[in-house]
Formats: C-alpha cells, structure tokens, sequence
C-alpha cells in the first residue's frame, strides 16, 4: 500500500518540525516536504504532487486561504488546516470548510506532554480522513429548504446499555447526528433545509475545542433553525440545535418529558472527545423510541457502536450512503454493523427528519 504524501506549509520552524516529527512516526504517511509559506511551497508542487496538504491560514508573503484556492483551481487537494486558537483564526477557518479543507486540528502545544499525545493521534487521524475524502462530494448543491492511547469505548462515560433501560414515555422528539471529515458540509446542508418548527437537534461533530463555537454561530446565522454550541443544563426544544463543544463529551438526559445536555470532561472514546459514540449511548439509555438517530460522512467508526444499542432500544436510525458521503468510514461501519434502519443520500434526510416529528 502506498503511502499518504503529506506537504507541511507553516511559518513556525518549530511547528514544522513537530508536525513532519508526529507524522513520521506513522509508516503509512511520507512527509514530502515543510515549508514556511505557500511560495517556496509551490517548489515541492513542481517535483510531486501531495496527497494531503496542511497549512497555516495567516504566513508571510501569502495568506493560507489565498494557497487554498489557488491549488483548488489546479488541482483539487485535500487540505488540512492547522491553527491556533485566536478568534480571528478560528472564524477564517470555519469559513475555508467550503474550499476544499477536509479537517481542522489546533496546533500542538509543544511544551504539554499529555496535549502533544492527543494532538499526534489527532493530526495522525486528520491525515488518514483528507487522503481518504473524495473530492468531488465537496461542492454540496443545496438541499431543498507519538503515543498511542488505548482506544477507550463509551463505558468510561456512561455504562453499557441493559434490559433496565429507563422506562420509554412518550416525550419531545429528538434527533441526534453524528459526523466528522466532511461533516461540516453535511450538517450545513441538512439545517438550511429545516423549517423553524423542526424538532429538537443534537449534534456531535469532530472538531477541536473553540472551533466548535464558530461552527455554530456560523450556522446560527444562515439557518432558519437557531443553532449554539452546547452549555452544560442546556434544555433539547423545538426549532433548536446544540452542538457539542471541542474536546468535552455531551449526554442527553431526561427530566419528565424533555430533555437536556449534561457536558462532561473524560477519556477520549473511540479517539475522540466529542465522541458520537458517547451521545448515541445516551440516546439509547434516555430517549429511545423517542429518538431518530443519524450518522453522517466521517472517517474511522465512531458512531457505529452507538447506533447499534440506539436501534435496539428502538431509536429510528439513518446511515449517509456512500454516494453523498466525502468519507463513508462512519456510516459504512454502521452500516456493516446492522445499525441503520435506513441508508439515505443527503437530500433525503431533511425530509425524514420532519416526517419523525410529525409521526
């Protein structure tokens, strides 16, 4: 198998080094090159073309945005952005989604030993989803209105589900997504398209802490639905969506009726924090029948767990198909699995989600 070509352009000779250092460790990644900017870059493009490229968004001589479009007129890459966490950064980033970048990771934090162990699994993992994404599912049209941890499942964040299940009640609906690579876009996709009276949406995507937050003020802004990053005791109603904040766990709990979100620190599960697998369990512990549960484009199988003991405590279930997925990781392992009641292209699941509300 041959291995992912990866180019690194970042101004931060000592960001470069650490970057080439974790994924070099890794035998299926080359590292082609490390460059400071986005013009002495082009000398690499010249000799080989990388699989991956991951990039800075503000360098000297050229912005990282200015790089992204270029190349994407040449020759469509999958682009990995790596930033630091200032405001300014953070909302250029979330806008660059729609170019062509596949993942989003923070810089590592060189001098934190414990940080600089998850963020190597975290760039290591963004590498593997951009080689894998698929191109061409990027431009969605709009849809109608060094250490390696232990890969921990969702029992050290909540315990397995059992035939002691908490009695179902009729209660709100409530719909929970699961996504990563590519996910942003698909996410975007399916809110533009509900109606404000839609039902009450939860949401995990794969992202670092902070970037989470301008996701949501981003879709908050251009949907019709109101969408935030999640607070610890937000209340799960009608016409909103919460997603869940970077580098923190959220679980639906339930109170008569309704539901609400407890945020949690932990392990990291499935080698994420947010992990999908941990918001499924909860589903299927606290919702159940009462639930839609839908897993979206994304590499690895985080989700997939999850949605198997959604569907057998009777949570209606959705898996992306393959055809409109950028990376069909996520919903495939579901889908493998015997977790998804149904397997739907991206335009349908709008529809199927206001269809659960009515039913």
């Amino acid at each position: 198998m041959s291995k992912i070509k990866t180019l690194i352009v970042d101004d931060s000779a000592s960001v470069r080094k650490i970057l080439s250092e974790i994924l070099g460790s890794d035998k299926s990644i080359e590292v082609l090159g490390a460059t400071s900017d986005p013009i002495l870059a082009m000398n690499y493009l010249q000799k080989e073309w990388p699989d991956v490229i991951i990039t800075d968004i503000e360098m000297p001589r050229k912005d990282g945005i200015t790089f992204i479009k270029e190349i994407m007129k040449e020759r469509p890459t999958p682009f990995v952005i790596c930033s630091s966490v200032d405001e300014n950064r953070i909302m250029t980033a979330m806008n660059a989604m729609s170019l062509g970048v596949i993942e989003i990771i923070s810089k590592p934090k060189i001098s934190v030993t414990d940080f600089l162990q998850e963020s190597a699994m975290a760039i290591i993992d963004a590498v593997k989803s951009a080689a894998a994404a698929d191109m061409k599912k990027m431009k969605l049209k709009p849809l109608p209105q060094m250490k390696v941890e232990p890969k921990y499942n969702a029992d050290v964040i909540l315990s397995p589900v059992t035939q002691t299940v908490r009695k179902q009640i009729d209660t709100e609906k409530i719909v929970a997504i699961g996504a990563s690579a590519g996910g942003t876009q698909a996410i975007e996709a399916i809110l533009k398209a509900l109606p404000k009276d839609s039902p009450g949406i939860v949401i995990v995507q794969h992202m670092p802490e902070k970037f989470t937050g301008a996701f949501s003020e981003r879709l908050d802004r251009i949907c019709d639905i109101n969408v935030k990053e999640a607070e610890h005791g937000d209340p799960v109603k009608e016409g909103f969506a919460l997603v869940a904040p970077g580098n923190k766990h959220m679980i639906i709990n339930r109170k008569n009726k309704s539901y609400y979100v407890t945020i949690k620190d932990g392990p990291l599960v499935s080698r994420h924090r947010p992990a999908v697998d941990v918001l499924f369990r909860s589903i299927a512990k606290n919702a159940g029948k009462n639930a839609l549960g839908i897993i979206l484009t994304g590499m690895g199988d985080d989700g997939a767990a999850g949605m198997v003991e959604m569907k057998k405590t009777g949570t209606k279930t959705i898996a992306q198909d393959e055809k409109t997925s950028v990376v069909f990781g996520m919903p495939g392992e579901a889908i493998n699995r015997g977790g998804a009641d149904k397997v739907l292209p991206l335009y349908s699941i709008p529809k199927e989600i206001m269809m659960f509300h009515s039913s």
